[in-house]
């Protein structure tokens, strides 16, 4: 027998959902992990403000989406009498997660040297993006059939190779034998898709082989792991309690609109995307029921302290096929909602080491760059690889930004022409860059010439508000006439260029739907 409970007929728990329960598990914790190893680690943030004041919030938010979906999943199997519905899966979010803590709360920290002031700021960014996809929710249908995909896609295509592929890259060679061997699973079980030994799922066989190979190296003092040790398992209890204190942060949190918003959006067009790939599979959910969970289940989060947002998982049809219910996500929920009060996650994220949990994160990387590519149409593959260029910037910055504040050097005045200013504008708003980048040429593709003009006049409008290419060295917004400097003065004035030659020449036919261009002389 492989159903373990029914209720009216519905098989809700089942043995699938234990593979499907590790698999969705770990890619919380991974989340989790990585979000703190990138504010203890980068950024030097407390460790302890991380665990009481972050954690609680951000896995409450969980509890809620992923009971919420649990029980969406129970009332779909009421209404159609079907017994094999399996629940959508919900969790946190990869690139909004890396985003906000390495754009957001670190900077903030370095500047203000306040763990407390960070975090409001980052709960209240996190509030800002739970708002946008509540409004967003009533028209995702309608904002995707506008945006072309290559500059959704390629916008995440961008993170995936930077922040996801990039940085996970170091983090595995920082403990080579560990990491490599990890990756070496991830490679083997997730992304060739071959089956470990008993029905592993590939994610556990890599921490567990990883882990392995790590602690038995510290034991035996091989490769210069000499007192490198286990943590010690205690509980650290904290609850997730309401709190206004986002409202505290709101003032410097809506400077960083141009990084909250795009993940906004992103997640949106996500859960439509998720919600018809549920469809494809057999379990019809309402769009607008999924849409407006995730972003009550994230408001929820950023009331009580969270710092990432929720967000319904690519891959329902995996869960499906792993034989997965309703259970994995109710036991999911409740384990990363009671983990995260307990302060079990303390120990959790301690005992796995980061060259272990990255590769998961390398994967999510790939598999994002691959489905950019995958699900643009073949002639806009171009468009993705230019909506990706932004991203590219950032991490340039991100390093030069942090070289300056470790070796104490006085940065490029603002308004001064300067590799670091030419750095900011490029990376600053990097996100809604590439989606306006992706959107522009997709149409220029397409023969859409006057909507790509009006991307143009979208990008100089943003241009001189700071929404993109900002200035500021935060990334922040300012108005035009109080906060301006001649080169992002200029950059708007190419823009405007670009968009009136755009208007002014006629369209024309579409370009070839992806055959190879000669290269040239």
């Amino acid at each position: 027998m492989t159903t373990l409970f029914r209720y009216r007929g519905y098989q809700w728990a089942h043995w699938g959902d234990l593979n499907a329960f590790f698999g969705l598990i770990l890619d919380n914790i991974s989340n989790l992990v990585i979000l703190t190893s990138i504010l203890a680690g980068v950024f030097a943030y407390p460790l302890d403000s991380i665990f009481a004041l972050m954690i609680p919030g951000t896995a409450l938010g969980v509890l809620v989406g992923d009971v919420a979906y649990t029980w969406l999943a129970f009332r779909l199997a009421r209404r159609t009498g079907r017994t094999d519905v399996t629940a959508m899966p919900l969790g946190l979010d990869t690139p909004s997660s890396i985003g906000i803590t390495s754009a957001v709360i670190g900077p903030v920290f370095l500047e203000t040297k306040d763990p407390v002031a960070a975090w409001q700021v980052g709960m209240a960014t996190l509030m800002l993006i739970g708002v946008c996809k509540l409004a967003l929710s009533f028209w995702g249908e309608w904002v995707r059939r506008r945006i072309p995909q290559a500059g959704l896609l390629g916008s995440l295509a961008g993170i995936g190779v930077t922040l996801l592929a990039f940085f996970p890259l170091m983090k595995i060679f920082s403990a080579p034998v560990a990491g490599i061997a990890a990756l070496g699973v991830v490679l083997y079980a997730i992304l060739a898709r071959r089956r470990l030994p008993l029905g592993m799922p590939g994610a556990l066989g890599a921490v567990i082989l990883g882990c392995a190979l790590y602690y038995l190296s510290a034991a035996s003092g091989l490769f210069g792991m000499e007192g490198v040790s286990a943590p010690s398992f205690a509980l650290h209890p904290s609850l997730p309690v309401p709190t206004l204190g986002f409202v505290h942060g709101l003032g410097v949190a809506a400077s960083y609109l141009p990084i909250a918003f795009p993940f906004a959006l992103v997640t949106i067009l996500g859960g439509v995307n998720n919600t018809e790939s549920a469809r494809v599979a057999g379990d019809e959910y309402g769009t607008r029921d999924i849409l407006l969970t995730e972003a009550l289940s994230t408001m929820v989060a950023a009331l009580c302290g969270g710092v990432a947002q929720t967000t319904p998982y690519i891959g329902h049809p995996a869960y499906k096929a792993m034989g997965g219910r309703a259970a994995y996500t109710l036991a999911t929920g409740v384990f990363i909602g009671v983990g995260g009060v307990l302060g079990v996650f303390q120990f959790v994220i301690e005992a796995i080491p980061e060259a272990v949990i990255t590769p998961v994160l390398l994967f999510v990387g790939i598999e994002i760059v691959a489905q950019a590519f995958v699900g643009s149409p073949r002639r806009h593959a171009r468009a993705v690889v230019f909506a990706m260029v932004p991203s590219i910037g950032y991490l340039a910055l991100t390093n030069a930004d942090s070289l300056v504040e470790k070796f104490g050097v006085v940065a490029v005045p603002a308004g001064v022409t300067g590799e670091l200013e030419l750095l900011r504008l490029v990376g600053n708003g990097f996100i809604l860059t590439a989606i306006l980048w992706g959107g522009m040429l997709a149409d220029l593709i397409d023969g859409k010439t006057r909507r790509a003009a009006a991307y143009a006049a979208i990008c100089a409008v943003c241009t001189l508000f700071g929404v993109i290419h900002s200035a500021t060295p935060a990334g922040g917004l300012y108005l035009p006439w109080r906060f301006s400097t001649g080169l992002s003065q200029q950059v708007a004035l190419g823009y405007l260029v670009v968009a009136a030659l755009l208007f002014i020449v006629p369209p024309s036919p579409a370009g070839n739907d992806g055959a190879a261009v000669p290269p040239p002389d």
